[in-house]
């Protein structure tokens, strides 16, 4: 085969378009992903000078020198780097129960609490008058919420939580260590305990989530179903141009089709995905209610997302679907990925964003209803769904109505069913063979078409 130089006139009229077309492609491509990564590395830019926006109760129930230590320490690690404590009064929180169910509720991001009694039991020890071993971990307890962006709990909660209690432990020791050293009886195995390590954390988890795959949570496992969706639309896509469905049947009965495949499709795949959550949860104490939940809610996430990949394959031509999908998976992705405390004010309107309320709800769901924001997740979720469900109806119109117009032109027939000699020939326009394919809506090739088309030869009873 012969094969053209740079310099044969194979190239005429061809060399400019052809390099114009080249160089501008790359650089479109170069700047979308220079725009869609700088989004989202903006959005986690400088996150250690926002950690204040994490709020954090306290509650000082003991009112000694332990307490007094607590507050000293947060004020000399208070800062843009360090959550910000707001300490209550013991009479708005009486019991550590409604620690919890104010960080269960989200109001904050976790709790800490001066145990009741604390310093008093401290000095009995020092002085030998306690009878029973003295728990250092009975002194200052921090409450969390693990569930809940788990790595954001044990990056920003739980690390600046047992750093502040380390440097209450100092600052007691400033404050007290030297009285106490003096007093302490030096001959009790419990009172030199006490002198030696007053202060030690001690934790409560609302839901334990330390498994190693809790950071692909909030980020690939609400990747991939936007990908998978849009894979899936594409190979629907071919197919149905292979099989012409596309121009030849009634828009109501094609867009039938479409939304049975895709219900259907997204209630098996959703299945999956929250199936390899469940086979890798090690020992994650979630049920089997949590489980369909958790289901339901994946269902939902990725019919949106059919429905609106769905709708911009109708109107956005092929070549610049890459420019929607890649900028689509980073808005979502970039609204999951940290809370919006921990990024600049901008990226709040992410809120309305599928990805973030469907996170949202399954963090819900994971911690036993905790950080309940149903209120407003549901109805932007079903916002999304509405939305989608018309502008689908729209696209299956305008692209059916597109193919039916290629078929009729490719068959000399008018938009009336007439062909140029009056016949009414629209039926029998019907492509038979396989070299006659009707225009459609982008999508990847039909696996195996040609043993789909090529049909098999009968064979006569009694041959071989």
């Amino acid at each position: 085969m012969e094969r053209f130089g740079w310099r044969d006139p194979f190239w005429n009229g061809k060399r400019k378009p052809f390099v114009i077309a080249t160089v501008m492609s790359g650089l479109l491509l170069i700047l979308l992903f220079l725009g869609n990564l700088s989004y989202l590395y903006g959005s986690i830019y400088r996150d250690g000078s926002r950690v204040k926006g994490l709020n954090i109760l306290a509650v000082n129930y003991d009112g000694g020198v332990i307490g007094q230590s607590l507050e000293a320490a947060y004020s000399s690690l208070r800062g843009d780097s360090f959550p910000t404590l707001h300490f209550q009064p013991a009479t708005q929180y009486p019991t550590i129960d409604d620690v919890r169910n104010a960080v269960c509720k989200g109001d904050y991001w976790a709790a800490i609490i001066a145990q009741d009694g604390s310093s008093t039991r401290l000095a009995a020890a020092l002085t030998g008058t306690e009878t029973t071993t003295y728990n250092a971990s009975n002194t200052l307890t921090y409450v969390y919420n693990g569930a809940r962006y788990p790595t954001v709990q044990s990056g920003y909660i739980v690390a600046n939580m047992e750093t502040l209690i380390g440097t209450a432990g100092g600052v007691y020791d400033s404050i007290n260590g030297t009285y106490a050293a003096s007093t302490v009886d030096t001959s009790n195995a419990n009172a030199v305990r006490a002198l030696l390590n007053p202060i030690t954390s001690s934790d409560i988890d609302i839901m334990p989530t330390n498994q190693g795959d809790r950071v692909l949570y909030n980020t690939v496992t609400m990747v991939l179903p936007i990908i998978q969706q849009f894979f899936f639309l594409m190979a629907v896509n071919g197919i149905s141009n292979q099989f012409g469905i596309y121009g030849h049947l009634k828009t109501a009965r094609v867009g039938t089709i479409r939304f049975l495949m895709a219900f259907i499709y997204t209630f098996l795949a959703s299945l999956t995905v929250i199936g390899y959550i469940w086979a890798f949860r090690e020992s994650w104490g979630i049920n089997g209610n949590q489980f369909v939940l958790s289901w339901m809610v994946i269902w939902l996430y990725m019919h949106v997302n059919f429905l609106v990949l769905d709708t911009v394959t109708a109107f956005i031509p092929i070549s610049f679907l890459t420019f929607f999908v890649l900028t689509w998976v980073i808005l979502n992705i970039t609204s999951t990925l940290f809370p919006f405390e921990l990024s600049p004010g901008f990226y709040r309107w992410g809120y309305v964003l599928p990805a973030h309320n469907a996170i949202t709800i399954l963090f819900q769901i994971w911690s036993g209803g905790c950080n309940n924001q149903l209120s407003r997740a549901l109805p932007v979720l079903f916002g999304w769904e509405v939305f989608g469900l018309a502008a689908g109806v729209m696209g299956v119109f305008y692209r059916n109505r597109q193919a039916r117009k290629a078929v009729l032109k490719e068959n000399g027939i008018s938009e009336d069913g007439k062909t140029e000699s009056g016949a009414d020939t629209l039926r029998g326009s019907v492509y038979s063979t396989d070299n006659e394919k009707p225009s459609g809506p982008p999508g990847l090739p039909m696996p195996f078409a040609n043993a789909v088309y090529e049909r098999p030869k009968m064979r006569r009873r009694g041959t071989a």
